[in-house]
C-alpha cells in the first residue's frame, strides 16, 4: 500500500534555470540508469523474492527510488519551465517545449522513450543483487557527471544528496548478498564443466606478426588457471598448447555416479511396482468418483513408468533387478491404515486422508526421479534423462491433479448438506 507524501525527500531549489541542463536531468527521470528504472527493477524483484528478509531490503529501497524519481523530476521541471514561454530555451528541446509543455515525461536526454528492457530481473536472487549493485553504480557515476555540468548550488546540493544515497543503496545491496554466504562464482545450480572454468583463452594479442605482447595479471595466471593459446592460433598452428576442454569430453565416473544412478533406478522399480498393488486398493476407498478416476488414471501410468526404468537397464547394459524400497514400503503400509481409519470417516474427510497419504508417495516419486534425472544427466545418458523426464512429469502433474481434487473436497467438508458426492 503506497501513500503520497506532499513533500519531497530533498528540498529542491534553482537558482539559474538552465534548460539544456534540464534535459541532461531526464537521463537520471526516464532513462537507463535512472530511477523509474531503479524502483520498477527493485520493485518487482522484491514481488518476486521469497525470502522474506530481503524481500523487505528491495520494497524499502525500490520505494525509496521513487521518492528520488520525485526529486529528480521536480528539479528538472524547475530547469525546463523556460522553455514555456521563451522562444530560444524551447529550441534546447522542442520535444519537451512542444509535446510535453516544457514538462517532464518519461523520455531519456536523447528523447527515447522508457522501456521495461532496462530492468534486469531474472529471480535468482544473488543474481539480481549483483544486477543491482552495478545499477547503483552506474547512477553514481551519471549523478557525478551531471554534477560537473552545472554551476547552480541548489542542483549541486540537490545531486550530491542523491549520488551519496546510490553508494547506501549499493553497500545494503552488497552486504545482502554477503550475507547469503554463497560462493561469489556459485551462479545458479548447474556446475560449468571441470577443466574449462579455468581455462583462459588468449585471444586478443600475440607476439611478432601476431601483435602486441601478451599481458599476465591474476585475472589469466595463478591459481587454477590455465593459459591456453586462441583456439584461432591452435587451428592455423598447432603446438605444445594445451587442448581446449569440451563439453563433449567422454564423462569421467571417478566419484562412483553411475553405481549410483544403479542403486536409485532398482529403488524407483521396486517402488513403482509395490504402487500398480496399493493403487487399485486406494482407488475402491475413494468416495468421490473424480478421485477414484485420478487414482485409476495413476496406475496406468505407473504401469508406464516401470516399463522406462526397465528401458532405462536396457540403455545403460544393466539387468533390470529391482532393490527393496523401504520407504515406499513404509509408505504404502501407512496408506492402508488411512484406508482402515477411513472407513468410520465422513466422505470428504476420508477421501482428503487419502489424498495426503497419496500426495507423500508422490512427493518420495518426486524427489526418486528427480536425483535418477540429475545423475543420468551428469553421465551424459541423453536418452536415460529423456525416459526419466517423462516420468517426472507425470509425477509432479498427479500432485498438481491431487491438489485440485484436495481443495474442492475442502469446499465439500464445509457444506456437507449443499453437495453430495457423486454417486
Amino acid at each position: 500500500m503506497y501513500h503520497h507524501v506532499k513533500k519531497l525527500m530533498f528540498t529542491v531549489r534553482v537558482d539559474e534555470p538552465d534548460p539544456r541542463f534540464g534535459n541532461m536531468l531526464l537521463e537520471q527521470f526516464g532513462g537507463a540508469n535512472g530511477e523509474l528504472a531503479a524502483a520498477m527493477q527493485y520493485s518487482i524483484q522484491g514481488l518476486n523474492c521469497e525470502d522474506p528478509d530481503r524481500k523487505d531490503l528491495l520494497m524499502d529501497i525500490g520505494t525509496e527510488e521513487l521518492s528520488h524519481l520525485e526529486v529528480v523530476g521536480t528539479l528538472a521541471r524547475m530547469h525546463l519551465k523556460p522553455s514555456k514561454f521563451d522562444r530560444q530555451a524551447a529550441e534546447a528541446d522542442p520535444l519537451i517545449a512542444i509535446a510535453g509543455g516544457g514538462g517532464v515525461n518519461l523520455f531519456n536526454s536523447q528523447g527515447n522513450a522508457w522501456t521495461a528492457d532496462y530492468l534486469k530481473i531474472t529471480g535468482e536472487l544473488d543474481v539480481d543483487l549483483r544486477s543491482n549493485i552495478a545499477a547503483e553504480a552506474r547512477a553514481k557515476i551519471v549523478y557525478e557527471r551531471l554534477i560537473n555540468f552545472t554551476e547552480d548550488a541548489g542542483t549541486r546540493d540537490a545531486l550530491q544528496f542523491l549520488m551519496t544515497r546510490e553508494i547506501t543503496h549499493m553497500k545494503a545491496f552488497a552486504l545482502a548478498l554477503e550475507s547469503m554466504a554463497k560462493p561469489a562464482f556459485s551462479i545458479g545450480r548447474i556446475a560449468p564443466t571441470p577443466g574449462l572454468v579455468d581455462q583462459f583463452f588468449n585471444d586478443s594479442t600475440g607476439t611478432g606478426d601476431h601483435g602486441e605482447i601478451d599481458t599476465r595479471g591474476p585475472w589469466n595466471e595463478g591459481g587454477e588457471w590455465v593459459f591456453t593459446e586462441s583456439p584461432a592460433i591452435q587451428a592455423a598452428d598447432p603446438g605444445p598448447a594445451s587442448a581446449i576442454v569440451t563439453e563433449s569430453s567422454p564423462p569421467t565416473d571417478e566419484a562412483g555416479l553411475g553405481d549410483l544412478l544403479m542403486d536409485e533406478l532398482r529403488d524407483l522399480l521396486h517402488a513403482e511396482k509395490q504402487l500398480t498393488k496399493a493403487l487399485p486398493k486406494m482407488a475402491e476407498a475413494a468416495r468421490y468418483d473424480q478421485l477414484r478416476e485420478l487414482f485409476e488414471q495413476h496406475l496406468a501410468e505407473t504401469e508406464a513408468q516401470i516399463e522406462r526404468v526397465n528401458e532405462c537397464f536396457e540403455l545403460l547394459g544393466k539387468s533390470a533387478r529391482a532393490k527393496p524400497c523401504k520407504g515406499m514400503m513404509g509408505l504404502v503400509e501407512e496408506g492402508e491404515e488411512i484406508i482402515a481409519e477411513g472407513e468410520g470417516k465422513e466422505d470428504a474427510a476420508a477421501d482428503l486422508a487419502l489424498i495426503g497419504a497419496a500426495q507423500r508417495v508422490e512427493h518420495y516419486e518426486i524427489a526418486g526421479y528427480t536425483t535418477a534425472r540429475n545423475l543420468a544427466q551428469q553421465l551424459r545418458h541423453s536418452a536415460v534423462v529423456a525416459l526419466l523426464s517423462k516420468s517426472l512429469a507425470e509425477e509432479e502433474n498427479a500432485d498438481q491433479l491431487l491438489n485440485q481434487v484436495a481443495r474442492s473436497l475442502m469446499s465439500v467438508a464445509k457444506m456437507p448438506a449443499a453437495i453430495e458426492p457423486a454417486q
